[in-house]
């Protein structure tokens, strides 16, 4: 035997142990047991706590482990997709700090052989347009904002506050797609029901929590000393809790303040039973249990049955105040 036929010959014998050992990995791989990341951009928010506490628990039941990991920067999310992929998870769901994150998470996934979808926030591509080929769960946040508009409007005729008296407190991050259209829905519908447009003031937000909320509101009212009433609407109910807490440093009374959020979480149901009524009037409860389940549950579907989840799942919210947290939040098993 030449050497050269001796070379190829150890090449080839190199080549076939390899191919081996790659195929006991991938059905190792495929034989091992079921675990997935759950990817939140604010893991400290009652929200997300909640979400991530929901998928353990179906976890728990269906046979299949959750690592759950902080993701609030772009850094953090790719450093927590190498994470999972050196675990041997075989997807996550994540909810991104910043949609427009959606190339560069799809390759790193791609990289380590995981399925992701997302959850409240849809990843966009580089026109702006959603992520394509990542299933998605969250609100119609256009919706949404009509319902908090609706709910404004509602209270403030109950009051009888004239629109003409009456500043609005918009406080949005225009940068983030959710932000806007929850905030445009509610202005829309305020605005139909007769409330004046040169009254609406922006409030541009930095965080999306309590402080986020107090920071932007305090300058808006503080320029505005003329104005008795206000009504407050965000993209969640901590930023408008922040808001209410900036009226409140004010002197501006509770009876002249209609606060209404989204989420329908930890702090809004504090809020209900403090033993006086605070400007913060209520939230558009959506059910993060919910999210976090049904989420999880697709993607484990998606990964042991290779059927794909539905491109986009909308839900649905409910009115949430005072006088009915309690019942609304077992009806949305929060």
């Amino acid at each position: 035997m030449t050497s050269k036929i001796r070379r190829f010959t150890h090449r080839a014998a190199f080549a076939a142990m390899a191919m081996s050992v790659l195929g006991l990995s991938a059905c190792h791989h495929a034989d091992a047991p079921t675990k997935i990341g759950f990817l939140v951009k604010m893991p400290e928010q009652a929200w997300f706590i909640n979400e991530e506490k929901a998928a353990t628990e179906l976890g728990k039941k269906e046979g299949f482990s959750v690592v759950s990991i902080g993701t609030p920067d772009g850094e953090k999310v790719l450093a927590a997709i190498d994470n999972l992929g050196a675990q041997g998870a075989q997807g996550f769901v994540i909810c991104p700090p910043d949609v427009r994150l959606g190339p560069a998470i799809r390759a790193r996934a791609k990289q380590y052989d995981m399925k992701f979808v997302t959850v409240d926030d849809r990843l966009v591509d580089g026109s702006g347009k959603p992520l394509d080929g990542v299933p998605h769960l969250g609100m119609s946040s256009f919706k949404i904002g009509n319902q908090v508009g609706q709910a404004i409007a509602d209270e403030m005729k109950k009051r009888g506050w004239k629109p003409e008296e009456v500043g609005a407190l918009r406080i949005t991050d225009d940068q983030l797609p959710t932000a806007k259209q929850r905030t445009d829905g509610a202005t829309e519908t305020l605005l139909a029901s007769g409330f004046k447009k040169e009254n609406i003031f922006d409030a541009p937000q930095r965080t999306t929590d309590d402080e986020g909320g107090f920071n932007a509101a305090s300058p808006v009212l503080a320029q505005h000393p003329d104005i008795k009433k206000w009504v407050i609407y965000a993209l969640n109910e901590e930023t408008v809790l922040g808001a209410v807490r900036a009226t409140e440093q004010l002197h501006i009374p509770a009876e002249d303040v209609v606060g209404v959020g989204i989420n329908g979480a930890g702090e809004a149901f504090a809020e209900f039973q403090k033993k006086e009524a605070t400007g913060f009037y209520g939230t558009i409860a959506v059910s993060s249990t919910h999210h976090g389940r049904d989420s999880a549950q697709n993607l484990v579907d998606w990964i042991r049955t290779g059927k794909e989840p539905p491109a986009d799942t909308q839900t649905a919210g409910a009115l949430m105040t005072r006088d009915n947290w309690q019942k609304v939040r077992a009806d949305l098993g929060i």
